[in-house]
């Protein structure tokens, strides 16, 4: 945590002291963009135009789509492939995404595409559901081509594969003998979809790269070993650890140093999903090749090392394009819906603070239904996420409010340094910033101030308090409230 203040105090320097301070110049030009996936919701046609509506008010400006290829290709549960040309996109069933994207166009929003599995039957190795087996490159090249032929006007960029380190998505994920698999079936995937972009005529495809799930194992050779059966058989269904992930995908050994012939990739970013425990967005997992929200550090540094081997393009910049705070009900991940809000902007500094982060992101809207419990995804069984601004029901959370205007209010020598965000604002505004005296159940006005031309500002402050809450009117004379938050 000391490190992630120091950053806040040099983001902080110049800013006026004397009880308060105003805007900080160093916020005139950071930003990242911050990508807003609404799960099936947005996919129904009875729900979308609320939906939109929704996150028009909540000051969406760019969206997530994740494009399952089983759901749109040609006799998906055929054991064959049906005689079809595959790069035509005229051949497939596009379905309710074709008025997702073209309303995303509509409304200026870039769209990040990511195609992803379950895919067709006759496009995998062994014909089994679920339907994630080394899928075949051949086939996936033919689709990408007829996927960039429908949606090239409405995608701003692609991302291959969600979560490819994760047997839910991709399979197998480690060979007989306990090492990582799924690293060289993904840079396959990827290479082919890659070509299959430009063969619809985009000379320099945008793509991500990974779209990794945040932790994992580096191989499960003691788990292969071990006396218990039921450890031993689940041993290679187990997830890959990102930067293990990272390193196989890339052709480089444990030390970052190239171990086979592999051509340097391109790509527009590196794609992960930073995922933290309840114990909030601070932690730092003690696995040295996993990666969550408080440990970016490690991804940043692992993509230094693979440029230096001439794996990847030097200064890929990292776009966070799925994460979210687990909340109550989730009893195994989940965290008081009052804290979700605090941790979820807690999270979106830590992004922010980051230079090399160009994307942040919200995964969802609603809740999932309750799941099973983390893994169960991989016995056929699933796992409902409890991120959302609403709950399952429909009711709001406070992360509902606060989403909007985002607010983290940090401990430091003297008082406390506040950072947010009006995310609704088009540009320079003004946003009043109550504060809450310990002992007291009235809020008073802090300030008034004046944000960046993106939407950021940030004070220090030496008035005591308990809780702290931001104000905003748009010019549509629209009111926004964010929930009280606490200082960390």
């Amino acid at each position: 945590m000391s490190r992630l203040r120091t950053l806040l105090f040099s983001l902080l320097a110049g800013v006026l002291l004397a009880g308060l301070a105003g805007a900080s110049r160093a916020l005139a030009s950071h930003g990242q963009i911050t990508y807003f996936e609404a799960g099936n919701d947005l996919l129904e046609a009875e729900s979308r135009a609320h939906v939109f509506a929704q996150m028009e008010h909540l000051g969406v400006k760019a969206l997530r789509v994740e494009l399952y290829w089983e759901a749109v290709a040609p006799g998906p549960g055929a054991a064959r492939k049906p005689n079809f040309e595959a790069t035509n996109p005229a051949a497939y069933d596009w379905g309710q995404y074709v008025p997702v994207l073209a309303e995303a166009k509509r409304l200026g929003w870039p769209v990040l595409l990511t195609v992803t599995a379950p895919v067709p039957r006759w496009a995998t190795s062994n014909g089994k559901a679920p339907y994630v087996t080394r899928p075949d490159d051949q086939d996936f090249e033919e689709f990408m081509t007829a996927v960039a032929r429908e949606f090239s006007s409405e995608v701003s960029i692609y991302s291959i594969w969600n979560e490819p380190n994760h047997p839910a998505f991709l399979m197998p994920q480690f060979n007989a003998n306990g090492t990582p698999a799924s690293g060289r079936i993904y840079r396959g995937l990827y290479q082919y979809g890659y070509k299959g972009l430009q063969a619809a005529g985009i000379a320099r495809p945008r793509v991500l790269f990974g779209e990794t799930a945040p932790t994992g194992w580096d191989n499960v050779k003691s788990l292969l070993r071990s006396p218990n059966r039921k450890e031993k058989e689940d041993a290679l269904l187990h997830e890959v650890a990102p930067l293990a992930f990272m390193r196989e995908a890339l052709c480089l050994n444990a030390k970052y140093q190239r171990s086979g012939l592999c051509s340097e990739l391109q790509m527009a970013g590196y794609g992960h999903h930073a995922y933290t425990e309840a114990s909030g967005p601070y932690y730092v997992p003690p696995e040295h090749d996993d990666v969550m929200i408080g440990s970016l550090s490690r991804l940043t540094n692992a993509l230094n090392l693979a440029a230096r081997a001439h794996a990847i393009p030097a200064n890929v910049p990292i776009y966070l394009t799925e994460f979210g705070i687990q909340s109550y009900p989730n009893k195994q991940l989940g965290v008081p819906v009052a804290q979700q809000a605090e941790y979820d902007a807690i999270a979106e500094r830590i992004a922010w603070e980051n230079p090399r982060v160009a994307a942040f992101s919200q995964y969802l809207l609603k809740d999932d239904p309750l799941g099973g419990p983390p893994g169960a995804s991989v016995h056929g069984g699933t796992v409902g996420f409890q991120t959302g601004l609403e709950y399952y029901s429909g009711q709001p959370k406070p992360l509902y409010y606060g989403w909007p205007i985002p607010l983290t209010v940090t401990k430091v020598r003297g008082g406390v340094a506040l950072w947010g965000l009006v995310r609704p604002a088009g540009g320079a505004t003004k946003v009043t910033v109550l504060v809450q005296a310990r002992g007291s159940k009235r809020l008073r006005t802090l300030t008034t101030l004046t944000t960046n031309s993106l939407g950021y500002w940030s004070l220090r402050s030496s008035t005591p308090g308990e809780y702290w809450r931001v104000r905003w009117t748009s010019s549509q004379h629209v009111s926004y409230e964010g929930p009280s938050i606490r200082a960390y």
